[in-house]
């Protein structure tokens, strides 16, 4: 098959696009011809040596976390598909090739209303979301949000799934172009980051009240801002530390206030628990996708021999929504 490898940690020009084995296909795994994946912010840090020279996230050495594909053969304790279905999921690696394993409890059949790309675009986004706004930060029906990044893969996952339970969300991007395109999507009130400061966009539009939940990949410039946005006993789900992980807190604020600061990252969570946010998500979110209220913000997609293309888009910042890849 055709799959990626990183030659060596540097830039898009050390993608290379070789020939490797067919995964192995073990106990409990479905394998997959792939027809989209997605590229996450983790597929760059990989390529750059955040994680070492050939890291293995329990599938694959090959990078990529999320597939679309039919299954072409089972392992033997694989239960509740057939070959030919159509699925997609959240993989330990591997996804950036022509052929991908997963494990069969963490797979979630393709709704026929989403072509491949849109069904590559969901997994890691939507779980990641649900698990940060949801599960962990509680957000209530009719409550606030502050929500950063939104025109990224998991921050507008985060504004639709607001807007789906009737909850309002303030959320951060640059440009008037991508406010008005998150505001499409179901966000309530837009920051430029580049010209307004959001925690006084907070402050205005709750009449001083603060929001229930903050949802951020920033990290250090934000923190001390993100806790005063918040509401008494409200919640700081840290998604990320894109602009730096040392930041200065006030303890008074966190204790009088009664706030809660949770940290969420999901490709070093134990299977156990990835499979806990999987079945959540599902449980929750999947028939809206297929009755189409819920669907993907596709930025771009781009064939798996263009992925140094792909990896440079995302780098470059300006786009609204996933970037894909496809192996047609």
């Amino acid at each position: 098959m055709k799959a990626i490898r990183y030659q060596e940690a540097g830039g898009p020009e050390v993608i290379q696009l070789i020939d490797a084995p067919i995964p192995v296909v073990r106990p409990h795994d479905l394998l997959v011809r792939v027809h989209a994946a997605g590229l996450n912010r983790a597929d760059i840090l990989q390529r750059q040596g955040f994680y070492g020279e050939q890291p293995d996230f329990g599938d694959s050495t090959v990078p990529g976390l999320e597939i679309a594909g039919n299954i072409v053969a089972m392992g033997t304790e694989a239960e509740g598909f057939q070959t030919d279905e159509r699925v997609m999921g959240i993989v330990g690696g591997g996804a950036h090739a022509e052929y991908a394993r997963i494990d069969s409890r963490m797979a979630m059949r393709v709704p026929e209303n989403l072509n491949w790309v849109q069904a590559a675009a969901i997994s890691e986004v939507f779980v990641t979301a649900h698990e940060a706004l949801l599960h962990l930060g509680e957000l209530p029906e009719n409550g606030w949000a502050l929500i950063h990044a939104a025109a990224g893969g998991v921050g507008s996952a985060a504004i639709m799934l607001a807007h789906a339970i009737g909850a309002h969300s303030i959320f951060t991007a640059s440009g008037a172009e991508r406010l008005e395109a998150i505001q499409s999507i179901g966000g309530s009130i837009g920051v430029d980051y580049r010209r307004q400061d959001f925690a006084e966009v907070v402050q205005h539009a709750t009449e001083g009240r603060g929001v229930d939940v903050v949802v951020d990949f920033i990290g250090a410039p934000y923190l001390g801002r993100n806790l005063s946005s918040l509401a008494e006993g409200g919640r700081l789900i840290q998604v990320g530390t894109l602009g730096g992980s040392e930041g200065t807190l006030s303890l008074d604020l966190l204790l009088h206030r009664h706030l809660r600061i949770f940290g969420t990252v999901m490709k070093s969570r134990c299977f156990e628990e990835k499979l806990a946010m999987v079945q959540r998500f599902r449980d929750r979110w999947l028939d809206s996708f297929a009755s189409g209220g819920l669907k993907p913000v596709i930025a771009q997609s781009y064939p798996l021999t263009e992925a140094g293309k792909a990896h440079a888009a995302m780098e470059a910042a300006g786009n609204f929504g996933r970037i894909l890849l496809t192996m047609e």
